[in-house]
């Protein structure tokens, strides 16, 4: 790029702040603004990145304002609800170069042998695994990761001597058509984003459209769950494989599964090669699906047999994924990101195969009206797999309220009689009261901001 300066507006967004350690790392002036102050940003100021939370032009540093030196990045969430941000409306009126995040991501790792993984479930996950696995391989690799990857302290990590890229390949706003990967992975495509897509025809075909990004003579590795006629709609110079569980079919799959300890074991099967019994710290059927995913990506890419082993049994997780905060004698406490009914399900199923004879308290914080109105019956049936479940109220993120939209709507539909509404002013107090034995939090609005409050209090 002929920039020296990048100005980013909603620098706090997981995939925005990986792109401004990019553009720092490799010399570049980086500087920018969100709205509000969170642990992203904290990481970022603390690699003297200067940010601001008031939209105000003259917050804008003056070398950033230089229209001729400065590529101006934004993520879609600046201008939900048609409102009117006065730095982005600044640049536009000053002739400034202003692009999306997902044109830059593409910009960096089209390039490159790119490892895309894309799904509406597990990306974070899945990207974090592979990572962790081809960067300790001799191939090496850089990553843009959706979450705080625990293996790196960070949602980003860079080789410079390596050619292989992994990106989390978003569908939100169709940015995932921005890049063109060699090696592509489909998870899930379920009715998700319906704000944006409309309906789940729309969802199917975007993913559809992005399938066909591959490069030629690419690989397309898509899971059991993916329609069987997907594969009729992908060009026919690209290779497609499947993954899953022994008895479905599948180019790659897990085999031999077994709990001890708390632990999981399990066999991988990738094409004409066995690895066995691999001792996996995450548990439950969506967890070893994103191990598998993984290991069939790096496989595709060069990996060994001992790489892919190490790359698993020494995976740290990433935070609010499956991320075990507490596990002592005396409550465990898992914190999850899960924000759609599916997501939910696996989660707690995965939760029972762990912890079978545990209670289950469940802590979900529904994320957008739109999402809730579309899914409250789904998400009641979910929930009631838990013993006892707390909503909080519906976290609002880019919509303005839905009338008769509300976290009623899924309580009265848990089948449950343990179940209660309460106020996040009031939750702290709620959970000394109930004293669980095995706590979990759900959520993609901000209810992370409880999970270090939560810890302190079952920990003192």
């Amino acid at each position: 790029m002929n920039k020296n300066n990048f100005y980013f507006l909603g620098i706090g967004g997981i995939g925005m702040s990986a792109l401004a350690q990019y553009f720092l790392t490799n010399g570049y002036n980086v500087a920018g603004y969100d709205k509000t102050k969170n642990n992203v940003c904290e990481i970022l100021e603390k690699l003297n990145i200067n940010i601001h939370y008031d939209d105000n032009v003259n917050l804008i540093p003056e070398k950033f304002k230089n229209f001729e030196n400065t590529l101006i990045i934004y993520t879609p969430a600046i201008t939900n609800n048609n409102s009117i941000n006065n730095e982005l409306e600044y640049f536009k009126s000053h002739n400034f170069e202003i692009v999306k995040r997902a044109q830059v991501l593409g910009f960096i790792a089209n390039p490159h042998t790119s490892i895309a993984i894309s799904g509406t479930h597990g990306k974070t996950s899945i990207s974090s695994i592979c990572a962790n696995i081809m960067s300790k391989s001799i191939f090496g690799c850089s990553a843009f990761l959706g979450g705080i990857a625990n293996n790196f302290h960070s949602n980003f990590t860079l080789n410079d001597q390596s050619d292989i890229f992994i990106v989390e390949a978003d569908e939100y706003d169709r940015s995932f058509l921005q890049l063109l990967p060699s090696t592509a992975i489909i998870t899930h495509i379920d009715p998700d984003h319906l704000d944006i897509y409309g309906n789940y025809e729309n969802v199917f075909q975007a993913f559809v459209d992005f399938g066909n990004k591959v490069k030629p003579n690419g690989n397309l590795i898509i899971s059991n769950h993916v329609p069987e006629d997907f594969k009729e709609k992908i060009r026919k110079d690209i290779k497609i494989y499947k993954y899953g569980f022994e008895d479905e079919n599948c180019d790659f799959f897990v085999n031999n599964i077994f709990y001890e300890n708390n632990k999981c074991y399990f066999n991988l099967k990738l094409q004409n090669k066995t690895i066995e019994k691999i001792c996996y710290p995450l548990g439950g059927k969506y967890n070893l699906e994103n191990a598998l995913a993984a290991a069939s990506a790096s496989f595709l890419n060069g990996a060994t047999d001992n790489e892919i082993r190490f790359g698993l049994e020494n995976f740290l997780g990433v935070e609010r994924r499956f991320d075990i905060k507490i596990n002592s004698s005396k409550i465990v406490y898992i914190d999850d990101y899960a924000h759609h009914p599916n997501e939910i399900k696996s989660f707690l199923t995965a939760i029972k195969q762990l912890y079978p004879n545990k209670k289950i308290t469940g802590i979900f914080q529904p994320h957008l009206f739109s999402r809730t109105n579309d899914f409250y019956k789904e998400f009641a049936e979910s929930l009631s797999l838990c013993d006892n479940t707390i909503l909080l109220p519906i976290y609002p993120a880019r919509e303005k309220p839905i009338p008769g939209v509300t976290s009623d709507l899924i309580l009265k539909k848990i089948t449950k009689t343990e179940k209660q509404i309460c106020e996040k002013s009031e939750l702290l107090v709620l959970l000394r009261k109930i004293k669980p034995e095995l706590l979990v939090t759900m959520g993609a609005g901000d209810i992370d901001q409880f999970v270090a409050k939560i810890v302190a209090q079952f920990t003192v």
